[in-house]
């Protein structure tokens, strides 16, 4: 009888350690490395939702981001999240890398690596078509709006230099375009491919230039020494090279180039 008892155990467990393995080599044989990316997906035509269409992440850097993972091996899963959240997300280990449009400045190289860039476009401001401002001069001692943590928030700074007014900040760019047609501000500091869809849709307001617009462009952020940096660099050159970028770009952005040619 306890023979039999611990034939049965041996049995189960067996059975068991045999399910056990044979779950763990088909999850192993199923499963694809993935690679989490963060973004803000309120930023069209980089990364966005149309909402009329679906809830999906759509837009050129998502795009771009799904063809280099699929070159590596790596299947891409785009997060959303706050642009000003994206490089603490990244260094905190929530994300794996960050595709935003996001401009490699200074400070944000301390704290993570960049490839290098691939898509440039400058800046400009959107106005009220019918509004005070007309000009760049004529924002002094008015309220222009930016985004947190974005490259339009510094080039405000500097252009306080200029002309004298107020720098407010949102989380999103829908918010500043809320805020510019309530009203609330004069104007707003906004990537020129990125004004292009909103002057679309709001034939209330106008692109004006401002000084020193240029930009250094986008690229991807990797945590420090990630050795998906040079990786990702390598697929980026080459699809600047076979045309693949020209593709996309003209996709998104109709034909402007994905970076400047000097």
């Amino acid at each position: 009888m306890k023979k039999s008892f611990v034939g049965i155990v041996m049995l189960v467990v067996c059975m068991v350690g045999l399910a056990g393995c044979g779950q763990s080599a088909s999850s192993v044989g199923d499963d694809k490395k993935q690679l989490v990316m963060g973004t803000s997906a309120d930023y069209a035509p980089f990364e966005y939702i149309d909402t009329a269409t679906s809830e999906e992440i759509i837009g050129f850097d998502v795009d771009l981001a799904k063809a280099l993972g699929e070159k590596l091996g790596y299947e891409i899963v785009v997060k959303d999240m706050d642009f000003s959240g994206l490089i603490t997300s990244l260094q905190s280990g929530k994300v794996d890398f960050v595709m935003a449009g996001m401009e490699p400045t200074p400070e944000r190289s301390k704290n993570v690596d960049f490839t290098d860039s691939y898509f440039r476009s400058d800046i400009s401001m959107v106005v009220p078509k019918d509004g005070d401002v007309q000009s760049f001069e004529d924002i002094k001692g008015k309220v222009v709006g930016v985004q947190i943590g974005s490259i339009q928030a510094e080039k405000a700074v500097e252009l306080q230099k200029e002309v004298d007014f107020k720098i407010e900040n949102r989380d999103r760019v829908p918010d500043l375009v809320e805020e510019i047609n309530s009203g609330r501000f004069d104007g707003v500091l906004m990537e020129d491919v990125v004004s292009k869809g909103y002057m679309k849709n709001n034939d209330n307001l106008k692109v004006i230039p401002i000084p020193n617009n240029e930009t250094g462009g986008a690229s991807i952020a990797f945590p420090k020494d990630s050795e998906l940096t040079e990786k990702f660099n390598g697929e980026l050159a080459a699809m600047k090279e076979n045309g693949e970028m020209d593709k996309l770009v003209s996709k998104w952005f109709g034909g402007v180039k994905s970076v400047d040619e000097e």
